[in-house]
């Protein structure tokens, strides 16, 4: 069983503090549209790695390789911009902390900006993360446990307004994948109850704030 507690978009007061051990996580999962700082935080005072895909708030991550502890981008040394203690899983397959995470950021493209995608550019990048998980089940037999996303699949838990529709190939990555969970952020209740709902056997989970969960 691995215990993980997944953060979104919200910062949780509470979690900055030595208490957020006591919750006994093996990893932490972000969903996007959170301070970095905050991030390393969870990181340092859970003592544990952390797994992220960025938000339609966050800088552009995108590029950047870590080999043999150097960070590059374009094959030159560079800082990461990112949080300290994440791999960054947004388009491809990680494994962190015992769980296979598939990661697609970003929200559909309401304005310029990074970590944006049309429908079209996010369907071709869900190919490419598809075709990723399942090379890597025939190497070794794992499936993937999470699908990590920032923002929902359409019609179900997105919004009616632009900027918070969900994306129509989270669907088909779903039928492909079969996770069986999906983590997303992204859609801020605002004190609303938000159930969690369903594609398939796949349990979808609005993270906004902050979820622990077992697998």
């Amino acid at each position: 069983m691995v215990r993980f507690l997944a953060v979104s978009d919200e910062e949780v007061a509470g979690l900055r503090t030595d208490a957020v051990r006591r919750l006994g996580v093996d990893v932490v999962v972000a969903a996007g549209d959170l301070p970095f700082d905050y991030l390393s935080e969870l990181c340092d005072r859970t003592d544990r790695p952390g797994v992220l895909v960025p938000g339609n708030h966050d800088a552009d991550l995108s590029g950047f390789r870590q080999h043999r502890g150097m960070w590059t981008r374009d094959g030159r040394p560079c800082p990461w911009p990112g949080p300290a203690g994440y791999v960054d899983a947004d388009g491809r397959v990680v494994d962190v902390g015992g769980l296979r995470i598939a990661g697609l950021g970003g929200s559909v493209r309401y304005r310029p900006g990074p970590n944006q995608w049309t429908q079209a550019e996010q369907t071709r990048r869900a190919r490419r993360l598809v075709r990723a998980a399942r090379r890597l089940r025939r190497r070794d037999g794992r499936d993937v446990d999470v699908l990590l996303t920032h923002s929902p699949p359409r019609a179900c838990g997105d919004r009616e307004d632009g900027p918070h529709h969900g994306f129509d190939c989270l669907h088909d990555v779903v039928a492909d994948l079969r996770p069986r969970v999906l983590l997303h952020g992204h859609i801020h209740p605002h004190g609303e109850a938000v159930p969690d709902r369903r594609i398939g056997t796949t349990r979808v989970i609005n993270v906004v704030g902050r979820k622990v969960l077992e697998l």
